[in-house]
């Protein structure tokens, strides 16, 4: 037996049934010979972490935009952050630890710069709109690799697209995993940073939720992970008492964080920047680099203006602004 074929036998054996094994696979768009070592779901999530989509979270927003200080989170830690609580549950509830990995890994690549700040701003002058969740999708199936996508299996594919609230739940009970863990690593990580900017004091957190999920971050993402493993018997959830905390926390956070005027007062110059970046290539497509022309001469203009974009750094978007509208000095 080959080393894959061991692990797979050992996800037969030891995996609940409720997890989705990796020889049972629905596959890629292109199929590829088996590897002999790695599982479909552990290649997936290789080709993830050396991609370039992946190495750009590191510049890009969470919440805070262009904070001074080295400890708080970018999209990349935020990622690490939600593999390793993704990881925590799925290993708790003997799901496929591996394809958890892969989707937290690549949920957010095709997150825009500045947080959701840029993706609302995408999302309104788009003609296609914007969802940073299907995004991350086009990002694996048409971007990455030159235009040919990294080719993952379509249970990754699926839990990526379904990470988000508001869409279907994803069709395995890894990506319903990743889905919670989303929620439970930025909720308690932007307290954390919000704490560290000013912008909210521990003692400000509701009694109610101090007092039943816990006063520090640890205690909180524990209350929430154990209510998870306790309770996902028919499907992935929480007591009903802990999902009301988890909800009323993350109401909290949207009055005193998400909406706050100190920690929102650059996003009126986001806006100038993406607009303006936006109609720049519109304008100027021949500009675009050679990738997305690509996908001009396929899917059109603002496709391609668009993806562009999207998967802009922050320091990237803010270099190429100032490069094309702010005047440099003259000097002999």
């Amino acid at each position: 037996m080959t080393v894959r074929e061991q692990t797979q036998l050992f996800e037969r054996q030891m995996l609940s049934h409720r997890a989705a094994l990796s020889e049972n696979t629905r596959g890629r768009a292109a199929p590829l010979e088996e590897c002999p070592i790695r599982t479909p779901f552990q290649r997936d999530r290789d080709r993830i972490i050396h991609c370039k989509a992946f190495r750009r979270l590191m510049h890009k927003t969470q919440v805070f935009l262009s904070p001074e200080g080295d400890h708080y989170r970018t999209r990349l830690t935020h990622t690490m952050e939600v593999s390793q609580v993704a990881r925590s549950i799925a290993r708790a509830l003997r799901l496929n630890e591996d394809l958890t990995e892969a989707i937290a890994l690549g949920h957010d690549l095709g997150h825009t710069p500045f947080g959701h700040c840029g993706e609302q701003v995408l999302n309104e002058i788009c003609p296609m709109g914007f969802v940073h969740a299907l995004q991350s999708v086009r990002v694996v199936e048409r971007l990455e690799n030159s235009g040919q996508g990294l080719n993952l299996t379509w249970e990754v594919r699926n839990g990526i697209a379904c990470h988000s609230n508001g869409g279907a739940a994803a069709a395995t009970w890894e990506g319903r995993v990743v889905r919670f863990a989303d929620k439970i690593a930025y909720m308690n990580h932007d307290v954390d940073d919000a704490v560290r900017a000013g912008v909210l004091r521990e003692d400000e957190i509701p009694w109610n939720i101090r007092y039943k999920l816990g006063r520090t971050k640890g205690e909180r993402i524990t209350s929430m992970v154990m209510s998870l493993v306790e309770n996902s018997t028919t499907d992935v959830q929480m007591s009903p008492e802990v999902q009301g905390l988890y909800q009323e926390l993350r109401e909290f956070l949207f009055t005193t964080v998400y909406t706050n005027p100190q920690a929102k007062q650059e996003e009126s110059k986001v806006k100038n920047i993406i607009e303006g970046l936006y109609h720049y290539f519109v304008m100027n497509p021949h500009k675009l680099p050679e990738e997305y022309l690509a996908v001009l001469d396929k899917e059109g203009l603002n496709r391609a203006v668009c993806d562009y974009l999207s998967g802009m750094s922050d320091r990237y978007a803010i270099s190429l602004f100032e490069t094309l509208f702010i005047p440099k000095s003259w000097s002999i």
